[in-house]
């Protein structure tokens, strides 16, 4: 029954996994089943023939039939059967899980290279652990027995205080004389230890005999008759396991097997044995139902092999579904090659069965070791009597391989520090989080160190890394952005003085002053390249230069305005009697001169504050925690107050003439259009000041940036926009007629 219940559990699994879609998708698994009937040759019969694929032929679908690939064998139960299977196996790497092998001798990866097992190897070095120097060995006539015998003689070694008290084989055959004389070994011993790796029908003609049990939860020795002598008894046993959904699949699917039918409810199916409806036996309908019987068939609240072989299929299935999850070209395999389903190899299997780790339903995490085993974990159970007479085993904890960890307090990870929790021992501690700019590199810090000033503290706190850097960039969006700006004012203006230069014969052109138009959209061009000089990473050159040509460039830009509005009021002036002797200051000569002289005022302010306290890069730390900004300080606030000033004064007087300027009656004057191109220069730069002063960072130079583009497009569509229409667009309007007639009227 038990047998079937774990072929049923195996079948249950691939059922699982069938339905699962993030496990295996598009691909379908199926199994063969063999009872090897407690015979090893019947079972290294089966094995061989998956191995060679020469088990009976399978119709998959329609248009395919054939052997489907063997992903791997899941078996036997019996050490002694695994041993002899595998070293098989082993030659074609197929692999083998085993679910009940626990010889410590199937953990040689040279001898079972292919071997993997749910179940811990007895290498537990559970003498050492308690410290038993004197014990009793008791085995089994076969390679589990013999094999154990040779670990625990090599574990006592005398060398190290141990010894065996005795070692008694238990044969196969039933020899009672030899149980007796067994019997009488172990009392008259003093040793109070007695290990048994024996087959449990050697087990149960012992019990009646020794005092003291093995450590096993068989349910063949759960019996009243046997009580007397495990009542008290702590026991090991190997992990329980909880499988939801597998009542429910044992109740529905248990008619498979006639076998197990006619066995469970004592009949036979049709035609029945001669003689059995005679001697009262009944006839299986088929339609009995299993709640109404007690069997261990339905028991899930004590799944241990079961659980073991749960776990066994779930390993295969996860191995395949990594292999099948490789990339081609960055696979394991010789030149990064992957495994294929249609020919698939052993040998891949097992090496993604080496690295397979997964957690079941039941939380317990599986993954297998260098030698193909698991991570040893024991329940320990109490043999335990009840007021009725009764009995039960009762799990009282578990054993695992990594000792007991037991401290107030967990250690403190990289990145925090340790502190003392009040009132409490020094080893109780909370472990509080590195402040910003700080960090711990090493575990159970008990104070944080401040990162360099170029440097900041990672998330964790426990790594110091370079601050970002921040200026205004040609490669972010804003920086983009004023770049096209400044090279389209640029461009702009490149365009309106080609139109001036091709049409500087024309009345319109001739009238506004040629020469100054012609400085002032260089000097607009100049503007717009030198905002340029603000983007970027700032260096010490351009820092200088910055502010110097952008002083130089506005100053000779509004010089040329003041003295074109000096010029319009001279001539206007010069049209009244007696005023003509007031042209001789504004000949061509002399406003060249006003511009040039202008000009140098502001050159030599520049030299004075670059001189006295030049403007230099600076890291500036103080914005953000985690960032440097680099930028220019001014080096004397003086000096760029001063620097603005002179344009703000030259801008004033200019806006003030061209605004006394603005209703005289001439249509060469172009006062109007100074007065409205001055009334947005200034009040782009009044509301730049207290932008400026508030902006941190590359802000500040955005900011400065977007003022010279605005007042430069301000001045440049002012103007000279209506200049360009009329030049362009209405011709008729461009003549000396036309200018003239309108004059006289």
């Amino acid at each position: 029954v038990l047998g079937f219940k774990q072929a049923q559990t195996m079948a249950f699994a691939i059922d699982e996994i069938n339905r699962n879609p993030n496990l295996l998708p598009n691909v379908t698994l199926g199994y063969s089943v063999y009872d090897n009937c407690l015979q090893l040759a019947i079972g290294f019969r089966g094995a061989l023939l998956l191995t060679s694929g020469q088990e009976d032929q399978v119709i998959l679908h329609e248009p395919c039939e054939g052997t489907p690939p063997v992903l791997g064998i899941v078996g036997d139960d019996a050490s002694s059967h695994s041993i002899a299977i595998s070293t098989i196996l082993g030659l074609y790497r197929m692999p083998m899980v085993s679910y009940f092998s626990t010889c410590s001798c199937l953990s040689d990866r040279q001898k079972f290279p292919s071997f993997f097992r749910t179940i811990p190897s007895d290498a537990f070095q559970i003498l050492k652990h308690f410290g038993w120097t004197w014990a009793g060995l008791l085995i089994s006539d076969d390679d589990y027995g013999l094999h154990a015998a040779q670990s625990f003689q090599s574990d006592l070694n005398p060398a190290d205080g141990g010894c065996l008290a005795y070692l008694e084989v238990l044969s196969w055959g039933d020899d009672p004389a030899e149980l007796r004389r067994i019997v009488n070994v172990i009392k008259k011993s003093t040793a109070r230890v007695v290990i048994a790796f024996v087959h449990e029908s050697h087990m149960i003609d012992l019990m009646e005999e020794v005092e003291l049990a093995s450590w096993t939860s068989a349910a063949v020795l759960q019996t009243p008759h046997l009580m007397p002598y495990l009542g008290g008894t702590l026991g090991i046993a190997i992990r329980r396991g909880e499988i939801p959904g597998l009542r429910e699949f044992l109740v529905c699917k248990n008619n498979i097997s006639p076998f197990f039918w006619e066995y469970t409810f004592k009949c036979r199916f049709a035609p029945p044995p001669s003689g059995w409806v005679e001697a009262g036996g009944t006839i299986c309908t088929g339609q009995e139902d299993l709640e109404t019987v007690q069997t261990e068939f339905l028991d899930i609240l004590n799944l241990r092999p079961e659980y073991n072989v749960y776990k066994a299929v779930y390993a295969l299935a996860y191995a395949l579904h990594e292999l099948l999850q490789c990339e081609p070209g960055r696979g394991p395999f010789s030149g990064n090659s992957c495994g294929d389903l249609q020919r698939l190899e052993p040998w891949q299997i097992v090496y993604y069965l080496e690295k397979v780790n997964f957690t079941t339903s039941f939380g317990d995490e599986v993954s297998f070791d260098e030698n193909g085993d698991v991570l040893p974990i024991y329940d320990i159970l109490n043999w335990q009597w009840l007021p009725d007479g009764g009995f039960k085993v009762q799990n009282v904890g578990e054993v695992k391989k990594s000792p007991p960890h037991s401290v107030c307090s967990e250690s403190c990870p990289p990145g925090t520090r340790r502190a003392r929790k009040k009132g409490e021992p020094e080893c109780c501690f909370d472990c509080i989080l590195c402040s910003e700019g700080k960090i711990s590199n090493k575990t159970d810090s008990t104070e944080c160190i401040s990162c360099p000033e170029d440097f900041w503290s990672s998330p964790q706190r426990d790594l110091c890394v370079p601050k970002k850097i921040d200026f205004l960039s040609y490669h972010e969006p804003l920086g983009i952005c004023l770049t096209a700006t400044s090279l389209l004012g640029t461009f702009t203006c490149a365009v309106v003085l080609f139109i001036f230069i091709h049409h500087r014969q024309t009345p319109i052109v001739r009238a506004n002053n040629s020469e100054l138009s012609f400085q002032l959209l260089v000097s607009l061009k100049l503007c717009f390249l030198c905002s340029l000089l603000f983007i970027g990473r700032p260096r010490l050159w351009t820092c200088q230069l910055r502010h110097a040509a952008f002083g130089i460039s506005f100053v000779l830009c509004v010089s040329c305005i003041l003295v074109k509005t000096m010029v319009v009021l001279a001539v206007f002036k010069a049209s009244k009697p007696g005023g003509g002797a007031s042209l001789k200051w504004f000949g061509a000569v002399q406003q060249r001169g006003t511009v040039f002289t202008l000009t140098c005022i502001q050159a030599a302010i520049c030299t004075a504050w670059l001189v006295s306290a030049s403007p230099v890069p600076h890291k500036n730390t103080q914005y953000h925690n985690d960032k440097i900004v680099y930028e220019c300080v001014v080096g004397s606030t003086i000096g760029f107050a001063v620097l603005l000033g002179y344009i703000g004064l030259l801008a004033l007087l200019s806006f003030l003439l061209a605004f006394l300027a603005r209703n005289l009656p001439d249509n060469f004057n172009e006062a109007k259009l100074i007065t409205f191109s001055m009334l947005i220069f200034c009040a782009v730069w009044v509301a730049f000041v207290p932008a400026y002063i508030s902006s941190p960072g590359k802000y500040a130079d955005a900011v400065e940036v977007f003022a010279i583009l605005a007042s430069s497009f301000g001045l440049l569509l002012a103007l000279f926009g209506p200049k360009c229409y009329i030049i362009l667009l209405r011709p008729e309007r461009n003549t000396k007629k036309a200018i003239m007639g309108h004059n006289l009227a």
